[in-house]
């Protein structure tokens, strides 16, 4: 079966603040492996065998002000060895008008969407966003509602307990497709957790315009558990349905703990309860429509 990896990242360290400086806490644990570069070279030699027809570029955290750079870098290694064939690029939706920035991302043809991580938790370790509720600053809704005018797509990323704040974000941008990383970050596998995501999931789930990554389900875990992974594809597929679900292996951070092949292997075998025709919407047909592959 054809597969498209709909988030994936390459990267130099010395562009990275959080690679090339001090060691940083990150969610995902120690990352002293991945603290190099990962080129587009390696990312190919990764997927060798595995089925990967097309790849999608996901913002690696670039310093403030170098979106535009980045996107550039992306577009000169697509250019020179045919992948990536599309890019999520990076900019600050919290800015007064985020056009200007924008317009220059436009530039680039492989952009099909923005990312800004939204993400807060009670947990310090496991924040990114200054505070729990950005998702509903009124710069923000306003500025991701501007995507449609480009076309482009958002890429949410937050965890259950800000899914209020996102469902109301989505609701007021109903001409922009949103993209909900990582099934939403399930951070608390225990029974409590579990129920309290899957409300969190069920009310994202009555939106059209959301969709959802299955991707990065060793965030918080650090490997590859195939019973974790199966009950996150089952719950997430019958809440969403496959047309509105995506693959993506989030490399190179789950490199950390596994090869390509068995991370691979390991979603294959979450889906295999499912027909044809939902399979090949998630690892390829959805992620088409959604990016404009």
């Amino acid at each position: 079966m054809r597969v498209v990896d709909s988030h994936f990242h390459i990267w130099r360290q010395a562009d990275l603040p959080w690679l090339s400086g001090p060691m940083q806490p990150r969610i995902f644990g120690p990352y002293e492996p991945i603290r190099r570069d990962y080129p587009m070279a390696e990312y190919l030699a990764d997927i060798d065998g595995q089925g990967i027809e097309k790849a999608i570029y996901v913002q690696a955290n670039w310093p403030p002000g170098m979106a535009e750079a980045e996107a550039r870098r992306i577009e000169d290694v697509a250019l020179d060895t045919g992948w990536p064939h599309a890019t999520v690029a990076y900019a600050d939706m919290t800015v007064e008008d985020v056009r200007p920035a924008l317009d220059r991302l436009a530039r680039f043809p492989r952009v099909r969407g923005i990312r800004q991580q939204f993400h807060w938790h009670e947990n310090p370790q496991y924040r990114f966003a200054p505070r729990a509720d950005l998702p509903a600053d009124p710069a923000v809704v306003r500025n991701v509602g501007r995507l449609a005018d480009y076309g482009w797509s958002f890429d949410l990323q937050v965890f259950a307990g800000q899914m209020d704040h996102a469902c109301a974000l989505v609701d007021a941008c109903p001409r922009v497709p949103f993209i909900l990383q990582h099934a939403g970050m399930p951070e608390d596998t225990t029974t409590a957790g579990r129920t309290a995501w899957q409300a969190a999931m069920a009310r994202l789930a009555q939106r059209p315009n959301a969709f959802v990554k299955l991707s990065g389900f060793g965030t918080f875990i650090h490997r590859v558990d195939a019973a974790l992974i199966g009950w996150l594809w089952t719950e997430t597929v019958a809440l969403f349905g496959p047309g509105r679900c995506l693959w993506g292996s989030n490399f190179p951070i789950e490199k950390l703990w596994t090869g390509y092949a068995g991370l691979i292997a390991a979603h294959r075998a979450a889906a295999a309860a499912l027909s044809e025709p939902a399979r090949r919407a998630i690892f390829h047909d959805t992620a088409c429509r959604v990016y404009r592959l």
